[in-house]
């Protein structure tokens, strides 16, 4: 189901980028795509995608749930459907199974269709940003980067960012996996606590630069 490392090595290098809500992913994207020329691959759009009518994500979710989920315009209704199911965590699973899946499989189509069309004797720079990996999606990358920041850090942002509370914000950091289970995967750690410069040097030392 995901392309081998045989079949990518030549043309292609994908990084995955992965780390707790507000430590700072965007920034690396901006980076990678606006210094490195990286193709930018955003798992919960494509997710998204997959949600709408006509797509088989939605088609599923409605054989499991039933069409309540569906607003008058056979629409799914996101908001009404999120607040249920993050209420109950077998439904949340049962989203997942569905969803997960097929997000990978349209990812993996993505990669390849990018590094077919990237200019020859160029290679193609993919990034592919999820809140989470597994063992199976960690396969679609050949290094997988953890962007690191503290508690207060993240707590911070999410509140400039997002006008969250810091109690919505402890709770949502809460109900995320510890750090230690995205270390589990990583290969490779981003600091992000520091300034935009700090970053940047990191990420031009694991792209080869001087």
């Amino acid at each position: 189901m995901h392309p081998s490392k045989t079949e990518r090595t030549d043309n292609m290098q994908v990084i995955g980028i992965t780390g707790g809500v507000g430590a700072g992913k965007s920034r690396i994207l901006r980076i990678l795509q606006e210094e490195y020329g990286t193709y930018i691959l955003l798992a919960d759009e494509v997710a998204a995608g997959l949600e709408e009518p006509g797509q088989e994500g939605l088609r599923q979710l409605v054989e499991c749930f039933g069409r309540e989920i569906l607003d008058a315009e056979e629409k799914l209704d996101r908001g009404a459907f999120a607040e249920r199911i993050f209420k109950d965590p077998k439904a949340l699973a049962q989203v997942n199974a569905i969803i997960h899946p097929l997000t990978w499989q349209a990812l993996c189509r993505q990669v390849a269709e990018i590094a077919l069309s990237a200019p020859k004797g160029r290679k193609a720079l993919i990034a592919v940003e999820a809140a989470l990996f597994d063992r199976q999606s960690r396969q679609l990358c050949d290094t997988l980067w953890y962007v690191d920041a503290s508690e207060e850090n993240r707590i911070v942002r999410l509140m400039e960012n997002r006008g969250y509370t810091r109690e919505r914000c402890k709770n949502i950091i809460r109900n995320q996996p510890e750090r230690e289970a995205f270390l589990a995967l990583a290969d490779v750690v981003i600091d992000n606590n520091g300034t935009l410069e700090e970053t940047r040097e990191q990420i031009a030392r694991q792209l080869g630069e001087p």
